[in-house]
């Protein structure tokens, strides 16, 4: 079966690609790099012919309100119209868990509307909102640090590791349509100051967490449950000490 991957060379992109070659299914990891722009829709034709079963893990380069809902949109509408033309059976996206809940955000604007499209686009397909990935929790810190203070909301966060993403992405991939969404999320709830802390130690990072009620997550303020999955949701195997350990750790310069 050939199943054609957008982002395929991102974080979970080359994971899932890995594990459904490993099956023996012909996978191409389509990005522009490889002369597949969703944007220009340039190669998009040609990466879709024959395939069956499309990824769509691709991200926008810009988190400005304006220019993230131009790049969901034209990126959306763009491979939806090639996957239609393609014939393809299985539309497959990655979005987030809690974005219908934090619609004060520009980039969960743009979320929904990708979501939207693919909702009317006619073609048979799964939505996979996810957790925040283990390996963006420092990007997460440094978005709320000022001098050596992190400020953070202690909303609650359940991180998975990408490979039980990626995990989950291959096994959709092979399954039918659910015409709707699932949801994944780590294996342990737990504050997001705590488990910035917990990362800021084991790198010898000098910096302090502040507790910030007000503190802003991709611009909204959180409420304690926000980003967490409901009781449905499919849990990740890998907790985040487990993950962080098997990291190679470098101290922080100074």
């Amino acid at each position: 079966m050939k199943i054609v991957i957008i982002g395929g060379t991102g974080l979970i992109g080359s994971k899932t690609v890995e594990r459904l070659r490993s099956k023996g299914h012909e996978v191409l990891a389509a990005s522009p790099n490889s002369g597949v722009d969703t944007i220009t829709g340039k190669g998009l034709a040609e990466a879709l012919a024959g395939a069956e079963v499309v990824l769509d893990l691709a991200n926008s380069p810009s988190f400005e309100d304006k220019a993230v809902l131009e790049f969901f949109q034209t990126s959306g509408r763009n491979l939806l119209k090639a996957a239609a033309a393609a014939g393809v059976k299985h539309h497959i996206a990655l979005s987030i868990v809690g974005m219908e809940r934090l619609q004060g955000s520009g980039y969960m604007r743009a979320k929904m509307a990708q979501e939207q499209l693919i909702k009317a686009s006619g073609i048979p397909y799964t939505i996979v909102h996810s957790t925040q990935f283990h390996e963006f929790m420092a990007g997460i810190a440094q978005s709320g640090t000022s001098g050596q203070m992190v400020h953070l909301s202690p909303a609650y966060v359940q991180p998975i590791a990408s490979d039980d993403v990626a995990d989950v992405m291959a096994e959709v991939a092979l399954g039918a349509p659910v015409n709707g969404t699932i949801e994944i999320g780590g294996p342990e709830k737990i504050r997001l100051t705590d488990i910035v802390t917990r990362l800021l130690k084991a790198t010898n990072d000098p910096r302090q967490v502040i507790t910030d009620p007000h503190a802003r997550y991709f611009g909204v303020e959180l409420e304690d449950n926000s980003l967490v999955t409901g009781a449905k949701a499919r849990l990740g195997r890998i907790r985040f000490d487990d993950w962080l350990s098997r990291q190679p750790q470098q101290k922080k310069s100074a």
